[in-house]
């Protein structure tokens, strides 16, 4: 006697990326060009991200943390530049 294997629907698939944003949707949301981020990934200056294959994700909860931490309470006077 063979046993029937009942195959019940599997809920609605998990999306792993659903927490993640693409690098070239952060620089639109940052108004800035993907090349500073990249920058900002060589000099370990921006936010933490991951590489999967060339595509370069960040996690939203990191940026958002990112962005507290670079708060200030009064803006850095910036000089005129060379004299």
């Amino acid at each position: 006697m063979s046993e029937m294997m009942t195959l019940t629907p599997a809920a609605e698939p998990m999306n792993l990326l659903a927490d993640w944003i693409s690098r070239e949707h952060l620089a639109e949301e940052l108004m800035i060009t993907p090349d500073t981020l990249s920058r900002w990934e060589a000099r370990r200056e921006g936010p933490p991200c991951v590489r999967i294959g060339r595509k370069v994700f960040y996690r939203r909860s990191s940026v958002e943390a990112w962005l507290v931490s670079r708060e200030q309470s009064k803006p850095v006077r910036q000089g005129r530049g060379r004299r």
